[in-house]
């Protein structure tokens, strides 16, 4: 759905697909379905049937000739309409009026022409000729017509419920009571409305339907809104949502089938409708809306537990998020590739390992809440290693590090320390001018005192991180302070030139 919402290009494409796929069905079923209403209505005229000329062919021309001015319409009319409107509302209407005679006269024509052979036993029906022709034709634009209309309730359609739709977010906040759902279900009710009206259904079902769909979509944002929510605080929900579900559907009764006199309908099918309407919203539209608002209650429920395991925090869930960064596996394929442009063997297999290494610590130790200093070492002398291997290469370039394995055991919170070296080496190194990077790491009586050092650098115009900050240093202090409160000091420090970073943490 987001893709249709986002991209208009795919749903262009779902569009002329969806249409092609009609077309060749109507084609197909035009290949096997039997002529016999047809022939029936020529026999009883007394005039000879001809399979090909009075049936196959007009029926092949109509469904081309549909199939042909819906492609026109929708892929050109309405989209320069909607650009010539936006720049002048005149023009649009002026642009739209003319280019939609074009299909109406050519659909007018062909069906009118088609209808003398399909219909031919009308000549037997009427005085004269002309009398004939006179009745044909009409009926001919006048279906032209009515197809055009059908197109100008599916454009309004369409473009209506991918505008709710893309701001259904927008009109949930101004607007509690109209839920992301309840958007899509006055979508779909919409698009069914447009397949009744396009294949003749009963008037008494397309008015039906038009009465009951939005009623039943009111029932279900309410419920949402105020009836389910205030009914979980009785001692049985489900009953007490259920009583005053059934009072509000007995109370619109009479409403319904007034709004049904209103719009012209028959007395005798109005208090019926209503009465449907109540069984209906009691049979479907009750028990589903309470169906789905538990369903998003335990949904809502497992996302809280979620989150609370990755440390009931937004920031320390988008940090594991990011560990496994494509723009990251990218760059690091690429410098082993060009390693091994440059010698055969064994850097290139060095990279691989390192790379290997600290692919198998994201997806296994990343997802612990705690693990060992040393592996958390091992991760970081991987990735330094791996961008040595594009740099060493540079005499401009200088990277030191004093990394102390710790003697006693010690945990650690996992990829804590990785954003530092990252930040040094996005932000402080150029392969052309001086660059330095200095990282140490020490431990004294359950203290971990880490430092990094670099120079700093503005990113070139073409590079692809010139304008993505990521995640970085905003983020380890989110961590820091939800996972360390009072147990560590953070200090950043940055100059035109150089950055320091220098964190001092109490681990056990």
């Amino acid at each position: 759905m987001n893709d249709l919402i986002s991209n208009p290009s795919y749903f262009r494409k779902v569009e002329f697909w969806a249409a092609t796929t009609i077309f060749v069905f109507a084609v197909f079923f035009l290949n096997t379905t039997p002529s016999d209403k047809s022939s029936r209505l020529f026999e009883e005229a007394g005039i000879p049937f001809h399979y090909y000329e009075d049936y196959y062919f007009p029926l092949l021309i109509r469904y081309t000739l549909i199939y042909l001015s819906f492609l026109f319409l929708n892929f050109k009319v309405v989209p320069k309409s909607i650009a010539w409107t936006q720049s002048s509302r005149v023009k649009g209407v002026m642009y739209t009026f003319v280019l939609s005679l074009i299909p109406f006269v050519i659909i007018g024509m062909a069906f009118g022409i088609t209808d003398t052979y399909a219909k031919n036993y009308l000549f037997t029906r009427y005085k004269t000729e002309d009398d004939t022709y006179n009745v044909i034709f009409q009926d001919s634009f006048f279906y032209a017509f009515r197809l055009l209309l059908l197109f100008g309730f599916y454009s309004f359609v369409k473009y209506t419920g991918i505008y709710l739709l893309s701001s259904s977010e927008a009109i949930q906040s101004k607007y509690r009571i109209i839920t992301r759902d309840g958007v899509s279900a006055i979508v779909l009710w919409m698009i069914s409305m447009f397949l009744l009206l396009v294949v003749d259904a009963e008037k008494e079902l397309v008015f039906g339907w038009g009465i009951v769909g939005p009623s039943g979509i009111l029932l279900y944002c309410y419920s949402f809104y105020a009836l389910i929510p205030k009914s979980l605080l009785k001692k049985n929900p489900f009953r007490a949502y259920l009583g005053r579900a059934v009072l509000i559907l007995i109370a619109s009764v009479f409403p319904i089938a007034f709004l049904a006199h209103l719009l012209g309908q028959d007395d005798e099918f109005n208090f019926p409708l209503a009465i449907f309407n109540v069984f209906f919203q009691l049979l479907i539209t009750v028990p589903l809306s309470w169906l789905l608002y538990r369903r998003q209650m335990l949904g809502n429920a497992e996302i809280h537990v979620l989150k609370k395991e990755l440390g009931q925090s937004t920031a320390n869930f988008d940090f594991l998020r990011s560990q496994i960064n494509p723009h990251f596996l990218f760059n690091a394929l690429n410098t082993i590739y060009g390693t091994a442009i440059q010698e055969n063997a064994e850097r290139t297999s060095e990279g691989v390992e390192r790379l290997g290494n600290m692919m198998r610590f994201m997806l296994q130790e990343n997802m612990q809440e705690r693990i060992s200093l040393a592996r958390e070492i091992e991760y970081l002398e991987n990735y330094i290693s791996l961008q040595r291997l594009r740099t060493d290469a540079n005499p401009k370039v200088q990277i030191k590090e004093e990394i102390e394995q710790p003697v006693a055991p010690i945990q650690i919170s996992p990829m804590l320390l990785i954003p530092f070296v990252e930040n040094a080496f996005k932000h402080g190194i150029s392969l052309r001018e001086p660059s330095h990077i200095n990282i140490t790491l020490e431990t004294k009586e359950n203290k971990l005192f880490f430092d990094v050092h670099n120079s700093k650098h503005l990113k070139q115009g073409t590079d692809p991180e010139k304008d993505k900050s990521g995640i970085g240093l905003s983020n380890v202090k989110q961590r820091l302070q939800l996972l360390y409160p009072g147990k560590h000091e953070l200090m950043i420090r940055e100059t035109g030139k150089e950055f320091f970073v220098h964190l001092t943490l109490q681990v056990t």
